[in-house]
């Protein structure tokens, strides 16, 4: 009989680190993220993982920035879930990639895109004699602590506006 287990596993990143986390279905995954992610914003530095789920079960790499790589490489080795992908971002906010991201052919779901603490819900469970994990969902950022006030809108407005996203 098979069992299952869960736990939380933290993403590890600086605060300042954007990260988007997903499911996908195709080893060629990691080159067309990468493309994607070039293509959309050609000056953003990046890091991918990719789990592959059968055969040699390894973790595919790719990026334009080693750190980001490396960083990637280690919290997919952590969540361990098959055909999951990670990809850590400087220099650009997962709005600007996100769509392209979608719109890669492999890409099944997401499960966030935020720089926000991230937990992620992970189940394992005995599969034809191995073990298999999954990603259940995510724990992204704190519990609200209210609704926003006029200070907190000034603040908001001010914010988009000096990160260029609004007039």
């Amino acid at each position: 009989m098979d069992e299952v287990t869960f736990k939380l596993v933290a993403i590890e990143k600086s605060d300042d680190i954007n990260f988007i986390l997903g499911q996908t279905h195709f080893i060629k995954t990691v080159e067309d993220l990468y493309e994607a992610m070039k293509n959309t914003v050609p000056v953003g530095k990046f890091g991918i993982a990719f789990c592959e789920a059968s055969g040699a079960c390894k973790i595919r790499s790719e990026g334009n920035d080693e750190t980001l790589k490396k960083l990637a490489e280690k919290n997919a080795m952590n969540i361990g879930a098959g055909h999951t992908f990670i990809v850590f971002m400087r220099d650009c906010y997962p709005l600007n990639v996100l769509n392209a991201i979608k719109n890669v052919p492999e890409v099944c779901s997401i499960f966030c895109a935020t720089a926000n603490p991230t937990k992620v819900i992970v189940a394992e469970s005995t599969l034809d004699g191995g073990v298999g994990r999954g990603i259940l969902g995510v724990i992204d950022g704190c519990v609200p602590k209210g609704v926003e006030n006029n200070e907190d809108l000034s603040w908001r407005k001010k914010l988009l506006r000096d990160i260029g996203y609004k007039l």
